[in-house]
């Protein structure tokens, strides 16, 4: 057990701070306060101020007292041919403004991107992107809470050998071993889930705390990291590449030339062989759009119920007023199914991985 945890920390902070430099290009939406200078204007837009929640951004916005923003800027840090590297912080490109002859684009094939500009304002280049973003921080602090976690367990683990397990063991320990005994040693079986049961638990434990993390309105909370697309991608594309890098003979010899197949489905146009392939390039596809599909629904569906407040309101302050009650209890409702949804999308990842590790490891009979 000692041994699962301490390989579960350090796979843990090399595989989760790789899929930090994966997530660092993608764009923020436009500032918080350009988007309530536009709703004063043309009133209060629910796409807007559903999809500003929902996105990746160069700053982390903590919360809004008396019209003031109180935000986290995090480092700007780009390459541009003309500039070369470019390090500043974020709160230089709010409202709207530029720095250094960068911006944020508000329109265009690059809306929501830092892109390079001339003094006249016009667009030169979108710059090599590599900015530290929010999604990138809650990445990064997920992987030291995991570390301090499993770290901090297995010195209890040590120190108490033996002994009934307390404190974070007794809550860590069922999950450890449900994850082993019920998942890894069930659906990969006996003669090789030992080698995937630290990648599993990985798996698990970071898309968990993620999900969970995701539904805390307040910092560090509120970044919807495994909501993200291209961190699902990174996580599918990990299973994927675990499984056909570790597949064994009579893996390939099954996709390639499966038996009980009749021959004139393989000879001369490969047909069985080319579906199989598709299949392989299917599966980690569909791993990657359930947990982003999943999470981002959840988080969109809830700030649906929010915006209903508003929308009314901006009809009418009393059907404001009458519609928040009924929107209250639907959200309260709609966060206990996420609370659930957190703990089940991080067993079908984590299932459906260790299936097709024992799809890929099974013995050949």
């Amino acid at each position: 057990m000692q041994k699962i945890l301490l390989y579960i920390s350090f796979v843990s902070f090399l595989f989760i701070s790789a899929q930090g430099t994966a997530i660092a290009s993608i764009g923020e939406p436009e500032s918080k306060e350009k988007h309530e200078e536009q709703e004063e204007k043309e009133g209060f837009n629910p796409g807007v101020f559903i999809f500003e929640h929902i996105q990746d951004g160069y700053g982390w916005h903590v919360f809004t007292f008396k019209g003031h923003h109180y935000s986290v800027p995090l480092p700007v840090i780009l390459y541009s041919k003309n500039q070369g590297l470019v390090v500043f912080w974020s709160s230089k490109l709010g409202h709207g403004h530029s720095y250094k002859n960068f911006k944020i684009a508000h329109d265009g094939s690059h809306k929501n991107k830092i892109i390079q500009i001339n003094s006249r304002g016009e667009f030169l280049e979108r710059p090599f992107d590599i900015s530290i973003t929010k999604n990138v921080v809650a990445i990064w602090f997920s992987s030291i809470l995991l570390i301090w976690i499993f770290v901090s367990v297995a010195k209890t683990y040590s120190r108490r050998e033996g002994l009934a397990p307390k404190g974070l063991q007794s809550l860590l320990e069922p999950l450890v071993l449900f994850i082993r005994d019920d998942i890894a040693k069930n659906s990969i079986g006996e003669h090789s889930y030992e080698k995937y049961t630290p990648f599993l638990l990985t798996i698990f434990f970071f898309i968990l705390l993620n999900n969970l993390l995701g539904l805390v309105p307040i910092l560090p909370g509120g970044a919807n990291v495994t909501g993200n697309i291209t961190v699902t991608m990174a996580l599918a594309l990990a299973t994927f590449i675990t499984t056909n890098v570790t597949g064994n003979k009579n893996y390939w010899k099954h996709l390639f030339n499966p038996p009980g197949v009749p021959w004139w489905l393989k000879l001369p146009v490969p047909l069985i062989p080319f579906i199989e392939l598709i299949g392989v390039i299917i599966k980690p596809f569909v791993l990657m759009i359930r947990l982003f599909a999943n999470i981002s629904a959840g988080h969109i569906i809830v700030l649906g119920f929010f915006s209903l407040i508003f929308i009314f309101g901006n009809m009418d302050p009393k059907l404001g007023y009458a519609v928040s009650p009924v929107s209250i209890a639907f959200t309260i409702f709609m966060t206990m199914l996420e609370l659930l949804v957190a703990f089940i999308q991080a067993y079908v990842f984590t299932i459906l991985s260790a299936i097709y590790f024992g799809m890929a490891s099974e013995p050949d009979h």
